[in-house]
């Protein structure tokens, strides 16, 4: 029997991504697994250490550090505190995209607001990891079982920076945050239920949203890498619904923005918009003309987001509903 060939489309009418489709099927067991995850690595202090300072901007000291991952390795992550550390009045935690970072971004930190940039296990090249670097190998790493897959410790990293960003900045612990896009915004999307510190979020065309999707089509991204996996083993997919962000974010009731793209060679529009529309809580859409696109044109959308996100994580509480 032949198969029906998986579609291609990247870009979708809005009027049809803002239908919401039928939701993702859930494990029965999906809470208490994230519930354990959190127990077993999102609680309790976190070792760190500075590995060297950065240049620093004129508001902001920049470091880098290594911090014990979740994982049981050392993980990178760099810092940017505001030089007069009484004007601290927010903490930002950044999650990154498959293409890793090996810097913060200023552009992304008011002058008033500590900010951690974490990268997940194995996506930096100056340290050892289990996982790989290579976005099409760490997207399958570990996915034969649940507790064993990097997107479990990649969302246990983000609480466990945050527990640094507080340790190094405690003065952002009243107002904490988190933004993250593409791979950040879905594994974000998977640690922040579990985590009743933050106060706001932004994603940014998330991954990971309703993996029936997500399996349906040919990608440029590492959902591809992970579409023709699943077709020659079939006995991983039903670990994937642990690490759906659509799943995951029907438990977020925290204020979040997501900015979610009709046109997307990399992460289906469809699985962006469904972690839109699962939200459980106050939520607000940046609708963006395209996503993961080289150029001109893919820059000025992401720094029309990036502003979207700045604005919608200063506003006052009463302005969000």
């Amino acid at each position: 029997m032949t198969q029906n060939p998986p579609e291609e489309l990247t870009e979708y009418s809005l009027s049809a991504l803002l239908t919401p489709a039928a939701p993702p099927e859930e494990p029965a067991d999906f809470d208490e697994f994230w519930q354990k995850t959190f127990a077993e690595f999102g609680t309790g202090p976190v070792a760190w250490q500075l590995e060297r300072e950065l240049e620093p901007t004129t508001t902001h000291r920049r470091s880098e550090i290594r911090f014990h991952s979740s994982a049981g390795e050392q993980a990178v992550a760099y810092l940017m505190v505001p030089h007069a550390r009484s004007t601290i009045r927010r903490g930002l935690v950044v999650g990154h995209g498959y293409g890793g970072r090996t810097a913060p971004d200023p552009d992304r930190v008011p002058r008033d607001t500590a900010a951690i940039f974490p990268c997940a296990p194995g996506t930096h090249a100056g340290t050892t990891s289990r996982f790989p670097a290579v976005p099409d190998e760490h997207v399958l790493a570990g996915i034969a079982h649940r507790d064993t897959y990097s997107h479990r410790f990649a969302a246990a990293d983000i609480w466990r920076a945050a527990t640094v960003l507080l340790d190094a900045a405690p003065g952002a612990a009243d107002i904490l945050d988190f933004s993250g896009g593409s791979f950040g915004g879905g594994i974000g999307a998977m640690a922040l239920p579990w985590d009743t510190r933050f106060r706001r979020a932004t994603l940014d065309v998330p991954s990971f949203g309703d993996h029936t999707i997500r399996l349906s089509r040919h990608c440029t991204g590492s959902g591809e890498a992970v579409r023709l996996h699943v077709r020659a083993h079939p006995e991983v997919r039903p670990v994937l619904d642990y690490f759906d962000a659509a799943i995951a974010a029907r438990r977020l009731r925290i204020p979040v923005l997501v900015g979610a793209a009709v046109l997307d060679p990399a992460v289906d529009p469809r699985g962006q918009f469904a972690v839109y529309h699962a939200l459980g809580g106050p939520k607000r859409l940046s609708v963006r003309a395209n996503g993961h696109l080289d150029g001109p044109i893919g820059e000025l959308s992401d720094r029309l987001l990036l502003q979207d996100s700045t604005d919608f994580l200063a506003l006052p509480a009463d302005r969000i509903g």
